[in-house]
């Protein structure tokens, strides 16, 4: 039955299928929130019986167990870092809040307490969204699938249990359970959460589908061609959580600082207890300033000022199809100020497609009529340029002339004999090695692979092949030239005259063909020496030098050699170009977040401890002020996680005014 007399879905509700399960962490599912929760409570419990004049009895228990209840994970916690000598700033805080104790500030300690825990049950929170927005993409792929057993018969199995070679059946509504090709039935897929394209994707025998896309409202059977921990969706979970165990070097210079600063703030506020006894204070008086100088010192805010913006950033990303592979390289992406691209595979669809069909006068043929001889000739071929004919004639829907006696000469071409006649396709120069065909020069100069089509040893025509350029090519090499202010560099090793014609196609001036792979890397460590960062988008085995090479690699997942995708930095999962000056825009982003965050806990920091030094800081202010730093630091981070900031960037990227012309310097 044709597709266009099914009952269709609503868009409405074909987007929300097809979108990627929303997975959130529940507040009270954080031991940190729980904790935090009870001592916040147990806080609101004993302050109005302090205030009206109850007996201690009454708020005392509570307050101690407002220390308990908060104090007692971050208490642990530090002792743990401090026998392998690391001075931890949760220490410290407790250490204050047991100070203001010890003085009677029973109740500021409490508040402290209570205020450092919901900031830690915060960031837990944060940071299990963070994961959440990565790990929602296992829930897309369902459960079990429908196996078809040797007899024909059925078998209900876990996905987890699907191997290379098992077939199974997707009923309309289904969700694919593994990454597979069709070998029978037609319907449309929504695969919106894998290749981000807005409608569903006919599927016919002989494409590809994607574990966890949407099945539609026909039936298939689909040959699985992957494990189910080799499909692209464990794969973008696995480097997820690979990439959350690295840390950006802004980070672990604050860390290393962070152990040198919380040593000088101890010895700091030593100096601040015991200078004013020496000059006769009292030490209820003394002690209180200290304790309240170790607060607003402490650089929790400068910490939480680099990673929650990097991580939000890995998040958003990550949902729009690009995968970072670790907060270094989330931070090294907007320091990019130059970028090479490979070519096939990146810059274009990689695959061979018939791009014109020319008859020669005097062979009585139409364009149609040629197209189905040299498809019907090269039908039992498997090379990529048969594959193309056959394809082209496909999807003209023409019918083919059965072939027989098939022969195939490597790098020359095939025969075949059809309808009648001995149909030769191949390669003009090897088929009619003592003559030249004159249109089939032609026909190369503009950039495409000229195939000659004999009859019974006569030229009757040629086809022109080329690989077809991505749409939104052009779009984003301008968008990369606006970014970093220079034309970006097409690295191939396709002839110089089919990579001239792309590049002109996609705008790029600077064109270096017939590169092997060492010629690729030796190109990147030329711009790097000329002093740039350069950003390498390549998909194929031959990029793989380059990408190491480079001071940033993007790799283009959906057809990616492996170990392109091994040696890349960052993974372009859906295969749209256009994301990768969205994502060097995120990341541009990302580092001015830093920088406010950084200036915001500096501020708060420096004004607090001239206030405590200078003049006197209520405690309760002073936590109040440095917890608040905090906890601003910690929310302006999130603001990355947001689906504003990933079209601000895109925003950013595709506002192209004219880009610089001019080639790039340091490849000539």
């Amino acid at each position: 039955m044709p597709a266009d007399v099914l009952p269709r879905p609503s868009r409405a509700g074909a987007a929300r299928a097809g979108a990627v399960p929303r997975r959130r962490t529940r507040v009270l599912a954080l031991t940190e929130a729980r904790w935090a929760g009870a001592a916040l409570v147990l806080f609101l419990l004993a302050l109005p019986l302090e205030l009206t004049g109850a007996p201690v009895w009454t708020w005392g228990p509570l307050y101690a167990l407002v220390y308990a209840a908060g104090g007692w994970e971050p208490a642990l916690s530090g002792l743990r870092e401090l026998r392998e000598k690391v001075l931890d700033v949760d220490l410290l805080m407790i250490v204050a809040a047991l100070g203001a104790a010890s003085i009677g500030q029973v109740m500021d300690g409490a508040l402290l307490i209570v205020i450092f825990a919901t900031s830690g049950a915060l960031e837990a929170l944060a940071t299990a969204r963070t994961q959440d927005a990565v790990r929602g993409l296992l829930d897309l792929a369902p459960a079990t699938a429908s196996r078809i057993t040797a007899d024909g018969g059925e078998d209900s199995v876990a996905t987890a249990e699907l191997v290379v070679g098992d077939v199974i059946r997707i009923r309309p509504g289904e969700r694919v359970g593994a990454d597979g090709r069709v070998l029978d039935g037609a319907s449309e897929v929504d695969q919106a959460t894998i290749t981000g394209e807005p409608l569903p994707t006919a599927k016919e025998p002989g494409d590809e589908v994607f574990a966890g896309t949407l099945n539609g409202t026909g039936t298939l059977k689909v040959a699985v061609e992957r494990d189910a921990s080799e499909s692209v969706i464990a794969r973008i979970v696995a480097m997820t959580e690979e990439a959350s165990r690295t840390k950006a070097p802004t980070q672990l210079f604050i860390e290393k600082v962070e152990q040198r600063y919380s040593l000088g703030m101890v010895a700091a506020t030593l100096a601040v207890f015991l200078v004013p006894l020496a000059f006769s204070d009292d030490v209820t008086g003394s002690l209180l300033r200290a304790m309240t100088f170790m607060i607003v010192a402490s650089p929790c805010a400068v910490v939480l000022a680099t990673m929650p913006p990097l991580l939000s950033a890995m998040a958003n990303a990550g949902r729009h199809g690009v995968l970072v592979k670790s907060a270094v390289v989330m931070e090294r992406l907007g320091q990019a100020d130059a970028v090479a691209l490979d070519k096939t595979g990146t810059l274009t669809e990689g695959t061979p497609r018939v791009t014109g069909v020319h008859p020669l006068p005097g062979s009585g043929l139409t364009a149609d009529s040629l197209l189905a001889l040299a498809a019907a000739a090269e039908h039992p071929s498997e090379h990529p340029l048969a594959r193309a004919v056959v394809n082209a004639a496909q999807e003209r829907r023409l019918p083919l002339p059965v072939a027989s006696d098939f022969t195939s000469a490597p790098g020359t071409g095939v025969a075949a004999d059809v309808g009648g006649y001995r149909i030769a396709v191949g390669s003009p120069a090897r088929l009619l090695r003592d003559s030249a065909v004159p249109e089939a020069a032609a026909l190369e100069e503009t950039g495409c692979t000229a195939v000659l089509v004999l009859r019974d040893g006569l030229p009757v025509g040629l086809l022109g092949i080329a690989d077809r350029i991505r749409s939104d090519a052009s779009a984003t090499v301008a968008a990369l030239a606006r970014l970093t202010d220079i034309s970006p560099v097409l690295l191939t090793g396709d002839h110089p005259r089919s990579a001239a014609r792309l590049a002109a196609e996609a705008g790029i001036t600077d064109v270096r063909a017939g590169l092997l792979p060492q010629d690729k890397a030796a190109a990147v460590r030329e711009l790097e020496r000329a002093g740039r960062k350069v950003l390498v988008v390549g998909d194929g085995v031959n990029d793989a030098p380059a990408l190491a090479a480079a001071h940033i690699g993007i790799a283009m997942g959906r057809a990616g050699s492996d170990l392109a995708l091994e040696t890349a930095d960052a993974v372009i999962i859906r295969d749209e170009l256009t994301t990768v000056p969205t994502v060097v825009a995120l990341s541009r982003a990302t580092r001015r977040l830093v920088v406010q965050n950084l200036v915001v806990a500096g501020v708060f920091i420096s004004g607090l401890v001239v206030w405590d030094l200078v003049g006197h800081l209520p405690l309760p202010l002073g936590v109040l002020g440095h917890e608040g730093s905090t906890v601003i630091v910690g929310l302006n981070g999130l603001r990355l996680l947001r689906e504003p900031a990933w079209h601000r960037a895109a925003g950013h990227g595709a506002a192209v005014a004219q880009p610089k012309a001019g080639p790039a310097t340091a490849i000539d």
